[in-house]
Parts: structure tokens; C-alpha cells; sequence
């Protein structure tokens, strides 16, 4: 009997731990998504956001009732860049695996090195200083680049550079990014996702995407335009990260949380 009474016990223990381990309501979450409207930054060539009315009021039946269009180019706003975007037969949106878009943040701070230097590249040894601070970045990780820039988004000229539009205003674009020595590594690291809080995981000025095409040619997406990161700690988050699932996609939208650590 006594025996019996402890299983129960045990199991009952168990159960109720299970249970709160599937409470992800609980703990600190924060959004990394900006809102998509008129003034989501978008690459000088594409197609911005447009949102339009179909209907918005009461109806002759006398319920109320709102719907709208909205179209835009893949990659604007906060979104995510397939494989496929920078790697003949990479994954395309519909074919990341959800559990690589769901995993433990690493956030590496270079806001200092950002202000000094608007084209700022993110090396190998920022990386390696993380580590050697907080740790080797484990498989699977999710690592978000801050730099900063966020808090001028959605003012164009000054998150990007210009805030011309058309094929000419490429060449003026200035932040920064991720080194291609620093995409590297994180391909040897195995990271499931990079994300970071500028228009382009490679810097404005660049002119052959080599950091898109390291990340792109290993099935690793980046993450654009994500919100500012101010309030996450180095390590101990989960981001979750969901595009929307386009067939065929080559990026899309992303709407990207961060749940911060019980305390």
C-alpha cells in the first residue's frame, strides 16, 4: 500500500510539473516586432507596405464589421530571409523547420562599437569575446545582434542612411552588420537562426552579400528589422520567431518574442 501511495504521489508530482513547464504564458515576454503600417522601413527598390479599406462600420444587418487589404514586397518590416533568398535550392519560407525558429537566445551587444561606426561589421572576435564572457554559443541557439538601431527605426535617413527611394539610393545606404568572418563562425557553430536590428544582416555598403550567402548556403534564415533588444540578457531567453509560412517564399513578415528567464 505504501508503495502504491508514493507511485500516485510521484505521478501526481509529475503531472503537476508538466504542467507548469506548458505554462508559456507565464515569465516576461517582449516583442522584437515592429508594427507593419506606411512607415515600415523597406528596401529602396521593393514595394512598401500598403494597407487598404474594404470595409469598416455597421452593416445594413446591424452588426459591426472591418476588413482590409494589405500588400508589400517579402523582405520589409521585420522579416525573415530564407535560405533560398541568397542560396540556389535553399529552404524557402515554407520549409525552415519550426524548431529552428524556436530556441535559446544569445544576444551579442555591440551598441558601442555601432555608435562609433555607422558601417560597423560584427567580427569572429566579437563573437569569441562573447564566449569567452558568457560562454560557447550552442547548437540551436538563436543569436540577435544589437546594435543599437533600433530606437531610430521607422525614421529612414537616419536607421538607414537615406530615405530616398529607387535603384540610386542603394549606394548611400550605411549601418551596420555581420562580418562574414563572423557568419563563419556561427556556421561552424551550428546557430539555428541570426537576427538583427538593421535592414540587412550585411552592412549597407555592401556590395557582394557575402555574410547573406555564408548564413543562406548552410539552411541558416536571418532575421531583419527586429525590434530593440535593449531589455534582453546575453543569455537565459527563448525567441520564438514564426514567419508567415509563404509556399515557395524566399522571406516573409516575422512576428519575433523573446520570453525572458523567471526571475
Amino acid at each position: 500500500m505504501f508503495f502504491l501511495r508514493m507511485t500516485l504521489f510521484i505521478a501526481v508530482v509529475c503531472l503537476a510539473a508538466s504542467a507548469s513547464a506548458q505554462n508559456l504564458s507565464a515569465g516576461r515576454w517582449i516583442d522584437l516586432t515592429h508594427p507593419f503600417n506606411e512607415k515600415s522601413v523597406y528596401w529602396p527598390t521593393a514595394k512598401i507596405f500598403t494597407k487598404t479599406e474594404v470595409f469598416h462600420g455597421h452593416t445594413e444587418g446591424g452588426w459591426f464589421y472591418s476588413a482590409y487589404n494589405f500588400s508589400a514586397a517579402e523582405h520589409g518590416g521585420t522579416h525573415m530571409d530564407s535560405p533560398i533568398h541568397f542560396a540556389e535550392g535553399g529552404r524557402t519560407t515554407d520549409q525552415v523547420p519550426v524548431n529552428q525558429l524556436i530556441g535559446p537566445g544569445i544576444v551579442i551587444d555591440v551598441t558601442r562599437q555601432a555608435a562609433a561606426n555607422v558601417d560597423y561589421l560584427v567580427s569572429a572576435a566579437d563573437i569569441e569575446a562573447f564566449e569567452a564572457e558568457h560562454g560557447r554559443i550552442r547548437a540551436g541557439a538563436i543569436v540577435l545582434l544589437n546594435t543599437g538601431r533600433a530606437k531610430l527605426y521607422p525614421d529612414r535617413k537616419a536607421y538607414m542612411g537615406t530615405d530616398e527611394r529607387g535603384a540610386g539610393a542603394v549606394a548611400k545606404l550605411h549601418f551596420p552588420g555581420l562580418g562574414s568572418d563572423g557568419a563563419a563562425l556561427l556556421v561552424e557553430r551550428r546557430v539555428g537562426a541570426v537576427g538583427i536590428d538593421t535592414p540587412s544582416i550585411d552592412y549597407g555598403q555592401s556590395k557582394d552579400f557575402a555574410t547573406h550567402v555564408k548564413l543562406m548556403t548552410n539552411n541558416i534564415p536571418a532575421f531583419e528589422n527586429v525590434g530593440d533588444m535593449s531589455a534582453l540578457p546575453a543569455t537565459g531567453s527563448t525567441i520564438v520567431a514564426l514567419p508567415m509560412k509563404i509556399e515557395g517564399g524566399s522571406g516573409g513578415p516575422l512576428r519575433i518574442v523573446a520570453r525572458l528567464p523567471d526571475r
